[in-house]
């Protein structure tokens, strides 16, 4: 088919080359992984894109799953815009964020105290230094392929956007901070087991996805959270579930609520912001009373519960808190996914659709996908032929493999049906296309 005319993108992301590192933001919107240059985005409505010349795309990123009712949903906008008139940020206290917070802890019991951020990296940094002063240890755990962030001591293994680059760990992290973190397969237990062995009484906490979004989506394995919960209770360390993206995807909480593993310690982010920029962490009382003022861990935010965030929050977890609304969005999403899987099957094309309530990932792999070195396997080549055709068929994907998509509530029978067709005409581009050596 004839590729879209994207002339005033390629303009506009020439000068951004010029004044931006790589002409963006974050990374992965730079298109390296896959090809090409990016799209320059104009406006937002509902599940679709419109990109500066003008081309409509049916998105499936949906801001990297912080839309999950769609963009500028009225009710949100709204808020938004009435409380912009109130101001935007005090500096102080407001009580919103006394309000957000109620909210927020009676959907997630494991949270009896909250504090917020800005960003889900400086939630997950400051759960990891509040678990350190509670435990007295320095070592923390962590899983291959799960991001928490690009804080230092996180950047080892860490999928998303480094696995996106090819990059397995980030120069100007001294090697002092790395040798605090350690690194085993997810969904592997014996292998947690075998860390704590030879930590004894050194490693302060765990963190983990509960589900695996960013080596794509991968599934906890059965009781594997229940084993990480058992044993980091038994040895004095504290579970830590950065639900950054799957608090408030899978369910209305998150994970903890639908598998009933309640972590120590929960960080959150994306949804709750309803698209503007908020996270927050929270957990026991007893280990969050560390935090300054009442403790000694230092940890500060100008805009942390600036109003016009709370606000949004507020109207966006009302919204989700409505009968079935998950359930009527994972139906939709089971749809797509398994018209996709039949696609998939029907191309002769090797891969495997991971999928866990509205949030997916189609790898290109002829083995599952269970852990970061089986999604390592997947053809990127093959995924960059995919990505390019769906894109000029006027579907959005993560423009990496190593992401999830994400259906949103605004996505419509008749979407889920473009994008179905789209797909089967793409698959067979990228049977054609060169496999990986």
């Amino acid at each position: 088919m004839t590729p879209r005319l994207r002339s005033k993108s390629q303009a506009i992301f020439r000068r951004a080359e010029q004044i931006l590192v790589g002409g963006v933001s974050s990374p992965v919107r730079a298109f390296k992984a896959v090809g090409g240059d990016p799209i320059v985005i104009e406006r937002a409505a509902g599940a679709r894109l419109f990109d500066v010349d003008g081309n409509e795309y049916i998105d499936y990123v949906c801001s990297w799953g912080a839309m999950i009712l769609g963009h500028a949903h009225p009710a949100v906008t709204a808020a938004i815009a009435e409380q912009a008139r109130r101001g935007t940020s005090y500096g102080m206290t407001n009580e919103l964020e006394v309000e957000f917070a109620a909210v927020i802890t009676r959907a997630l019991p494991s949270l009896q105290m909250v504090r917020f951020v800005s960003s889900g990296t400086e939630a997950t940094m400051s759960a990891i230094r509040v678990a350190r002063a509670f435990t007295g240890r320095n070592l923390i755990l962590k899983f291959e392929g799960c991001y928490h962030g690009h804080s230092d001591s996180f950047l080892s293994q860490a999928g998303s956007g480094l696995a996106t680059l090819g990059i397995a760990s980030s120069p100007g992290v001294p090697s002092a901070f790395a040798e605090l973190t350690l690194n085993v397969p997810y969904n592997d237990m014996a292998a947690v087991e075998r860390a704590f062995a030879r930590h004894p009484n050194q490693i302060a906490a765990v963190i983990v996805e509960p589900v695996a979004a960013n080596m794509g989506v991968v599934p906890p394995q059965p009781g594997f959270l229940q084993g990480l919960r058992e044993l980091t209770r038994s040895s004095g360390a504290l579970l830590i579930f950065d639900e950054v993206i799957s608090g408030f995807r899978l369910a209305y909480g998150g994970v903890q609520t639908l598998y009933g593993v309640a972590p120590d310690l929960t960080t959150l982010g994306k949804i709750i912001g309803g698209g503007l920029p908020v996270a927050a962490y929270g957990g026991r009382r007893d280990v969050m009373r560390l935090v300054a003022p009442l403790g000694p861990v230092y940890q500060a935010g100008t805009l942390s519960g600036n109003p016009l965030a709370m606000r949004a929050g507020l109207e966006t977890l009302r919204l989700l808190s409505a009968q079935d609304f998950y359930e009527n969005l994972n139906a939709k999403a089971e749809r797509l996914i398994s018209r996709v899987r039949e696609a998939l099957q029907a191309s002769g094309v090797a891969g495997h659709v991971n999928a866990v309530g509205s949030v997916a990932t189609l790898f290109f792999s002829g083995e599952p996908v269970r852990d970061y070195e089986a999604a390592k396997k997947s053809d990127t080549r093959r995924f960059a032929a995919f990505f390019a055709e769906m894109l000029d068929r006027g579907i959005f994907l993560p423009p990496s493999q190593y992401e999830a998509l994400f259906v949103s509530a605004a996505h419509t029978e008749e979407d889920i049906g473009r994008t179905v067709l789209a797909c089967r005409e793409s698959l067979k581009v990228a049977l054609a296309a060169t496999p990986a050596d």
